[in-house]
């Protein structure tokens, strides 16, 4: 009979943005676990709130598989004697195998062991098995207390541990599993038992714990959402956010608080980020989408007192906007452009000068960027002018009170100053993305030198040594090269990324031929990675995305490329055209060069490849530079019938060494031209 399994990890309260990783992995654990032990069971459910991370199991098996198994032993020669009779050697595997000798059976020319092994108990099984889950938890730090040298995120505080309504009896850390759990800390009556394993979300809500974090965040949400039109807004609700408040209380009630309507005056970041980035409150907007002077919390309990804790809200959130709205009276005091100045005193990185020269680098990498892209007269102005200010608001109290808000503030300040606001919009943008699924810089001038600053990072980080190992990227580099990669894709932007890195090596003043050649092929070995993460997420092949990342100067060419190759090698036909590519390919690698004789030709063959290869290769190189790939691949693939007839007609590797040479150069160059759209020899075929 199948029967329900309970653990129930009791601690102190841990950290919410750890929390959906602890359950994550109890889950794959716990099913990696019963699986090895035989156990065969239905389902894996995880539950958790701050103080517990708890696990349902459903439909458990009492007892774990039987498993038979024909174990082979040695030959049947060595096995027996001339008598027929066991030899030391059967006797021996026999006894290793827990079966008598007169019971191997004999196949094949070898004994063999039939092995049976009856499963045993769950209940006895798991005695060992779940303490072993709780100590193979692992966690990004931990703690140590008393005189333990036990390790866990937070202290254990108690553990619950049934097999439908029984305990399964250890101890973790001195701490004995029962079948007693812990309310909510104010508004229950302490602990409770669970009488058995099914019965535990339902007793976890007597004792005020809502402990299924689905069901908590529709509580939150609909409470949000109900509070705020109550008070005659929208709740302005982030994922993230939510996520967090999910895991910060067990038993979720909203409330409205209210702020004084001066500090509306501020940037409305200004008031957004104290109110939810330092405090976990949800702004709250009209229907026109401006800001509210209201705000929404989640506190930890019921509806009782509720007023006392909406004035204890709006009283540190009082104080926050009251820091804000002074570091704001005193930075305007300056123009952005003022501010500007104190940058000098600000290091960039040791030994790559201070942000005052950063921001001139990015000034004259803007201007190159600008030219390379062809920017007209006004954007390449406005990136000049948004790149000098754009680590401004860095030195201003806003920023540095609220790190947040960098390139906010300083959209905001510029805009005060009377700065264009295609100058303020990029001062904003040139940071994005700023984390995972953030969006991309939109104006010419805001990617213009987001690409200068990321592109002057990254080669300033690595001229120091400093590029990213294994996890450690305490620079983001990976974060600022991905933001490169999509911005480039999304703004179907074509950019020489390694003439970029030559001029910002000119502006570090890197001289040294080595150093540059090494610089050009680190940070494109950089890229090439992310570019490779990009194409995966968008389910390109594996063996496509190969044959595209041999070049990865023109980022964006690397995506159509990519694209187009896909479209290719799931068409009927692909295959017949790859395999004549890439017999070119194999062959041109033993080329010198790839001059062509025409003289040389001696079979009508090689002259009609000649021919074909002459207009292909005019016409791949005007749909390359038209950007359709897809036009290039089809006009490649007229060459396949001719290299076919070559190989059938002549021998490549001739006598005479100029013939030859002849041949294998025109091999060769095809070969550059099939190159100019993808390497086909990386493509799996079959």
């Amino acid at each position: 009979m199948a029967k329900e399994l309970l653990l129930e990890i009791g601690t102190e309260e841990v950290p919410a943005h750890v929390m959906p990783g602890i359950l994550a992995q109890l889950k794959e654990k716990a099913e990696a676990a019963l699986k090895d032990a035989r156990i065969d069971f239905e389902s894996v459910e995880t539950l958790g709130t701050p103080r517990r991370s708890a696990l349902l199991v459903h439909g458990v098996a009492e007892k774990q598989a039987d498993v038979s198994s024909e174990n082979r032993g040695p030959s049947i020669k060595i096995a027996f004697d001339a008598d027929g009779k066991p030899t030391k050697a059967a006797q021996g595997f026999a006894r290793g195998q827990h079966v008598a000798p007169e019971d191997l059976v004999q196949k094949d020319g070898y004994v063999y062991a039939i092995v049976h092994e009856e499963g045993k108990e769950t209940a006895k099984l798991l005695e060992t098995m779940l303490p072993d889950l709780i100590c193979g938890l692992s966690f990004p730090n931990n703690m140590r207390w008393g005189a333990l040298e036990f390790k866990f995120i937070r202290p254990i505080r108690w553990i619950v541990a049934l097999l439908d309504d029984t305990v399964i009896p250890f101890e973790v850390a001195n701490v004995k599993s029962g079948r007693t759990s812990r309310g909510h800390r104010f508004l229950s009556m302490g602990d409770f038992e669970i009488a058995k394993a099914s019965d535990y979300v339902d007793a976890c809500e007597k004792a005020f714990i809502i402990v299924d974090p689905e069901r908590r965040k529709a509580m939150i949400r609909q409470q949000i959402e109900e509070v705020a039109k109550a008070n005659g807004g929208k709740a302005e609700i982030t994922e993230d956010l939510l996520e967090e408040v999910l895991y910060l209380v067990e038993y979720p009630t909203a409330l409205c608080g209210k702020f004084e309507e001066k500090y509306l005056k501020l940037p409305p970041e200004a008031v957004i980020t104290p109110m939810r980035d330092h405090q976990r409150y949800f702004p709250v907007k009209d229907a026109d989408g401006k800001l509210l002077p209201l705000f929404i919390t989640v506190r930890n309990g019921g509806k009782e007192f509720l007023e006392t804790v909406q004035h204890g809200n709006e009283r540190v959130l009082r104080a926050r906007l009251a820091d804000a709205q002074f570091f704001f009276d005193e930075d305007r005091k300056k123009s952005l452009e003022e501010h500007r100045e104190k940058l000098k005193t600000v290091v960039f990185q040791q030994g790559l000068g201070t942000m005052y020269e950063k921001t001139e680098r990015l000034a004259a990498l803007s201007d190159f960027i600008a030219d390379a892209l062809g920017a007209d007269e006004k954007a390449h102005k406005h990136a000049h002018r948004a790149a000098l200010l754009s680590k401004a608001d860095l030195v201003t109290g806003m920023v540095t009170e609220f790190t947040e808000l960098q390139g906010i503030m300083g959209r905001e300040y510029a805009r005060l100053d009377g700065e264009c606001e295609k100058v303020a919009v990029a001062i904003d943008e040139h940071y994005m993305p700023r984390f995972a699924g953030d969006s991309q810089p939109q104006s010419d001038a805001g990617r213009i030198v987001s690409v200068a600053d990321k592109i002057d990072t990254i080669v300033g980080t690595f001229h120091l040594g400093k590029i990213p190992t294994g996890s450690q990227d305490p620079f983001a580099l990976r974060r600022q090269a991905l933001g490169l990669v999509n911005m480039s894709i999304e703004a179907k932007q074509h950019l020489s990324i390694s003439a970029v890195v030559a001029k910002a090596m000119d502006l570090y003043g890197i001289t040294d031929e080595k150093e540059r050649a090494k610089m050009q092929k680190d940070v494109a070995d950089f890229l090439r990675l992310r570019l490779k993460n990009v194409l995966e997420g968008e389910h390109v092949r594996y063996d496509v995305i190969d044959s595209v990342l041999g070049d990865v100067d023109d980022l964006y060419s690397v995506e159509l490329r990519a694209q187009a190759v896909q479209k290719f090698v799931a068409e009927d036909g692909a295959e017949a055209n790859i395999q004549a590519f890439v017999r070119v390919a194999n062959l041109a690698k033993k080329a010198d060069a790839d001059k062509i004789d025409e003289s040389l030709f001696k079979e009508d063959v090689e002259k009609s490849l000649y021919q074909a290869y002459t207009s292909t290769e005019s016409a791949v190189e005007s749909l390359v530079s038209g950007e359709d790939y897809t036009g290039a691949i089809d006009a490649l693939t007229e060459l396949s019938k001719p290299i076919d007839a070559f190989f059938d007609g002549v021998l490549v590797m001739d006598k005479d060494e100029a013939v030859k040479n002849n041949r294998l150069g025109l091999l060769k160059s095809i070969d550059k031209t099939v190159g100019r759209v993808a390497d086909f020899t990386k493509i799996v075929l079959g």
